[in-house]
């Protein structure tokens, strides 16, 4: 296969190994801030290319180490049962009463047989449907978190230069889930203080706030001071009380034409945190403005971490897999039904990847296996058995090969969807410390975060180490940080 530049530069179109705790680790204890950002929504409402260094360093603020305590990992099954049955869902207001939520799709309605629709217009007129979309897009980015900076990195994963870094709150957040929307735009959820954060790819998605006719943004690593940068769109305050319960399960929508106005609407993202009553919700924000369109609550969802990881399949339909014992649910887009997808064979699990039919993959840390697949075909798990250690953060490719940050001993792992086999155990990772993360970029090669202030670049055939970029700080992200996961899912 070709590696260089499958998708083209802009497209313009017409929680832990053994002995390691938790999640995620990061510092349970960091002093939240009380300062509201302006640009809040209301809930109503270097690296080194062969040793070259090419990245400057920014200012750090003060922040804690990872260091959450697992708690026992199991999980009540009041919402859904392990054998895949359904049930309704339920959304809490802020009266906390309990109402059932529901929004409107993006799907039109199909023309008429009249003739007179302005779909049937537009194929009199001998066009094929909607001419191509021009919404300015792009995936030249893997936009990674500074855990203990506060900060997000946009770093353009050809040529491994950082391209700007953003503060994602006002205080301390323990900022870590990266999610990519089609358009390149990067939701970042952070634990503690609890918030989504939207940054722009690109300055013409950017706003001028100040009306000086420029776009003020960072352009490497030195970032700009919080509420300064006009590529920071907006920013969602989530009401978790602690470190443990804030948003983890991160993950934007797909979306299409509207098939008779031709307009593309703006995707909508979901969240998952819990409550002071380890309750669990999942929001969907508005994708303009961060407001909070639906509240999806499931009782009783552990006492441990909030749900853990996050994706969509083709429906927009938000998979959700918890940490260790804590339960695998499916909501319907459209309906906000819930369906508990049952347990894997083990009691542990940890990061996790969706492929393009839906499939999910799911990493695991000990136990009798260390990577699952659930086969939505069949409706069961299926565990590929011990894969040389640890498994943590887990992405599928286009070619149906599962990649997986394996740790204790650190290194890349292989897998091949087809066959539920594993094709390489050990990919070394020169100087590794203790890989987390991992992700596909836009021409095929693998990205693999070190929590040793590294990123990895990986040919996914040679195995080669390509680059190495190494100006993080405390980097935490193990989701689809590309946007290569969600385009697997794109509407066909």
């Amino acid at each position: 296969m070709r590696y260089p530049n499958v998708l083209s530069s802009l497209l313009l179109l017409a929680a832990a190994p053994l002995g390691c705790s938790g999640d995620d680790s990061g510092d349970g204890s960091a002093t939240a801030s009380e300062t509201s950002p302006t640009s809040s929504a209301t809930t109503n409402s270097t690296a080194t290319t062969a040793g070259s260094a090419s990245a400057s360093d920014g200012t750090s603020s003060s922040g804690g180490s990872d260091s959450a305590s697992d708690s026992d990992g199991t999980s009540s099954t009041t919402a859904g049962t392990s054998d895949g049955t359904t049930t309704t869902s339920e959304t809490s207001t802020s009266a906390g009463t309990t109402t059932t939520s529901s929004t409107t799709g993006t799907s039109a309605a199909s023309a008429s047989d009249s003739g007179s629709t302005t779909m049937d217009m537009k194929l009199d007129m001998g066009m094929q449907g909607c001419p191509p979309d021009n919404t300015p897009s792009t995936f030249d980015f893997i936009w990674i978190a500074n855990t203990s900076q506060n900060t997000v990195s946009k770093i353009n994963t050809m040529t491994g230069v950082e391209e700007g870094r953003y503060l994602v709150g006002p205080g301390q957040t323990n900022a870590s889930r990266t999610s990519v929307n089609q358009f390149g735009d990067v939701a970042v959820s952070s634990r503690h203080e609890g918030r989504v954060t939207k940054v722009a790819a690109l300055e013409v998605r950017c706003v001028d706030k100040n009306n000086n006719g420029v776009i003020d943004t960072a352009t490497d690593a030195n970032y700009l001071p919080w509420g300064e940068d006009e590529c920071v769109l907006w920013d969602t305050p989530i009401p978790s009380p602690s470190y443990t319960h804030g948003p983890r399960a991160t993950a934007w929508e797909a979306v299409e034409q509207d098939p008779e106005t031709c307009e593309m609407p703006t995707p909508r993202v979901w969240i998952g945190y819990k409550d002071g009553n380890n309750a669990a919700h999942f929001l969907r924000l508005d994708g303009d403005d961060g407001a909070i369109l639906d509240d999806v609550v499931v009782e009783n969802w552990s006492t441990s971490f909030s749900p853990y990881g996050g994706a969509v399949n083709s429906e927009g339909d938000f998979i959700i897999t918890g940490y260790n014992g804590d339960r695998v649910l499916h909501i319907d887009s459209e309906t906000l039904e819930i369906t508990d997808l049952g347990l894997p064979p083990g009691q542990y699990k940890y990061g996790m990847g969706v492929q393009g039919n839906g499939d999910i993959w799911v990493g695991s840390f000990s136990g009798p296996h260390n990577l699952y697949h659930y086969k939505w075909a069949e409706q069961q798990w299926v565990g590929l058995g011990q894969g040389g250690g640890s498994i943590l953060g887990v992405a599928v490719d286009k070619e149906g090969r599962v990649w997986g940050a394996g740790t204790g001993p650190c290194r890349l792992v292989e897998a091949d969807a087809a066959t539920d086999t594993y094709t390489a155990t050990n990919i070394t990772l020169p100087g590794c410390g203790s890989p987390w993360g991992v992700s596909v970029d836009n021409e095929g090669y693998v990205w693999v975060v070190d929590k040793q202030n590294k990123a990895y670049k990986v040919h996914p055939e040679t195995h080669n180490v390509e680059l190495i970029f190494d100006k993080l700080v405390n980097p935490y992200t193990y989701s689809d940080m590309t946007g290569q996961g969600l385009l697997l899912v794109l509407p066909q």
